[in-house]
């Protein structure tokens, strides 16, 4: 693929996320406490969640492996970032999971055929296309990176911590709906999110890329919407008690 190819490509990816922003925003994406019988047939919520991230981590890895520059300082060290995601998504966090929730095979296939275009976009770029004099040692000392860097494992860290709050917010045998109260869920009602909008900011910084920027977007136009649904959903079910508490950025939206 040419690079003129692969920015309309880009382009592509960009327009199809401002269609499931504005979509999402009228339909809730059928899993977690939004998933109904409507959604078509159902699988356990782990087995989904391992099947769906797992392919990202499977592309990146042979598109690293089949590049010239795969051990290249710069080019390993953000295939190293990307794939402790995905690692952490694919294989620790479905296992981590409590209950017998399921997720509709309709929605674990989107995501899947998102996490492989996504796999592709990313290590297209930096494996291949990126110019050579572009991710040269010096990148590591730069602003871009050391910024960057910082706010990907800012928003990483915040997310498992948010996810662990979510986990624990019932006792075994507890199918009830709590809100959560700990960490920055004091501030917003999807921190997880917040947490995951933040690492793909930090990734789309100390990558400098076009394809990094993509991401982010996907991330924003996938996740706010849902934020959105949530905060709808906790305002009917605990009223009052949500507080201030914004949707996904604190003391924004």
């Amino acid at each position: 693929m040419s690079i003129d190819t692969f920015n309309l490509f880009l382009g592509v990816m960009s327009l199809i996320a401002l269609f499931v922003f504005i979509a999402l925003y009228f339909v809730k994406a059928g899993y977690g406490i939004f998933r109904t019988a409507s959604w078509g047939v159902a699988i356990s919520n782990k087995l989904a969640w391992i099947l769906m991230e797992a392919p990202v981590f499977v592309v990146m890895y042979v598109m690293w492996i089949y590049s010239e520059r795969r051990f290249e300082p710069v080019i390993f060290t953000f295939f190293l970032f990307f794939q402790i995601h995905y690692f952490q998504r694919a294989f620790i966090f479905p296992l981590l999971l409590k209950g017998k929730s399921k997720m509709p095979l309709a929605i674990m296939s989107m995501g899947v055929l998102f996490n492989l275009l996504n796999g592709y976009m990313q290590g297209k770029w930096i494996f291949y296309l990126a110019p050579e004099t572009m991710y040269q040692s010096g990148w590591l000392t730069s602003p871009w990176f050391i910024i960057g860097t910082l706010l990907f494992f800012a928003g990483m860290l915040l997310n498992w911590q948010s996810d662990y709050i979510i986990r624990h917010l019932r006792k075994p045998g507890d199918t009830r709906h709590y809100l959560p109260q700990k960490g920055m869920y004091r501030y917003v009602t999807s921190a997880n999110y917040f947490g995951e909008i933040v690492e793909w900011a930090g990734w789309a910084i100390l990558t400098c890329s076009l394809s990094g920027l993509v991401f982010l977007w996907w991330t924003i136009a996938n996740l706010v919407p849902r934020a959105n649904a949530i905060w709808c959903r906790y305002r009917e079910e605990f009223g009052d008690a949500v507080g201030e508490r914004k949707r996904v950025f604190p003391f924004l939206y």
